[in-house]
């Protein structure tokens, strides 16, 4: 299976700016600001009623031409984040037209770096993935599958070196609760290193949960949103979050009101400590395009 790590512009090479701000030699924003989004797109499918499921359920398996307006819509939407995490993208199969749903988004986006974890492989007919879109240059690229039932799995992503690096996980965790539990384990051992945390994605259930009655809730994670975020069309669950650990300053959060899937994307901006930015290692190791062990 290959993992993908790629960049339009050569390996090695920091982008100049971040979203139109200046950004230092680790690639990172000079002022610190990083706007984050979460969004779970559905493989480009646009949900406006429960019906819908019935109805626009031959959608998951073959393609229909609503679905490249949708990821328009999607990519014009991410273009004013820095990173991205996205759930049930499709990597190139029948349903979508045999088009890789990340490289297209961060191509709409004008990202100069994605990841596609290729978490379930149904050849031709459908490659259920997680997606990584950046303007930032990692200096680490982790792909992991999670405990259960094949599937699922995380991404991490580590902002400089060692303990004071900031560490990023996207994720979209399963639907039972002791398989997440299971899998939430997994992810807390991930990040236990890292002072600075982040965790973006799909978690399939509400912030209590995640904080006071999960493995996590030794961290001492924030989550700052509130607002429900499924069904798109009516939200009444909060199952989609950005969580923060406590030394990460939050300037702005919302759950924003694009109902293009069944899930509303999730954007948090935060502000790096000062200390943070001053650790990172001025030149990351350069990564092999296309491809990581």
């Amino acid at each position: 299976m290959l993992r993908r790590w790629s960049s339009g512009r050569p390996i090695g090479l920091h982008p100049p700016q971040v979203n139109g701000r200046c950004a230092d030699s680790t690639g990172l924003p000079c002022d610190g600001l990083l706007r984050l989004l979460s969004f779970n797109i559905q493989v480009g499918i646009s949900t406006e009623r429960y019906r819908h499921y019935l109805t626009r359920g031959w959608q998951h398996l073959l393609p229909h031409r609503g679905r490249a307006g949708n990821l328009q819509k999607i990519g014009a939407l991410l273009g004013d984040y820095d990173l991205v995490a996205l759930q049930e993208v499709d990597g190139g199969s029948l349903r979508s037209g045999f088009v890789n749903q990340v490289q297209h988004l961060a191509e709409l986006g004008a990202f100069p770096y994605w990841y596609q974890q290729l978490n379930r492989n149904l050849g031709r007919f459908a490659q259920h993935s997680n997606g990584v879109l950046s303007r930032l240059r990692p200096c680490r690229l982790e792909d992991h599958p999670l405990p259960g039932p094949p599937g699922r799995g995380a991404i991490l992503l580590a902002f400089g070196e060692g303990a004071d690096a900031l560490a990023v996980v996207v994720m979209h965790l399963a639907l039972g609760a002791g398989t997440r539990t299971r899998q939430l384990a997994y992810i807390r051992e991930l990040i236990g290193g890292y002072r600075h945390q982040v965790l973006m994605g799909d978690m399939n259930t509400h912030a209590l949960d995640l904080l006071q009655h999960s493995p996590l809730r030794d961290l001492g994670l924030l989550a700052p949103q509130v607002e429900a975020t499924f069904p798109s069309w009516r939200p009444q669950r909060c199952l989609d979050h950005i969580l923060l650990s406590p030394g990460l300053a939050l300037e702005r959060v919302a759950v924003l009101s694009q109902p293009i899937s069944d899930h509303l994307p999730v954007a948090v901006d935060i502000r790096l400590p000062a200390a943070l930015c001053g650790a990172l290692a001025p030149q990351p190791k350069p990564l092999a395009t296309g491809s990581l062990p």
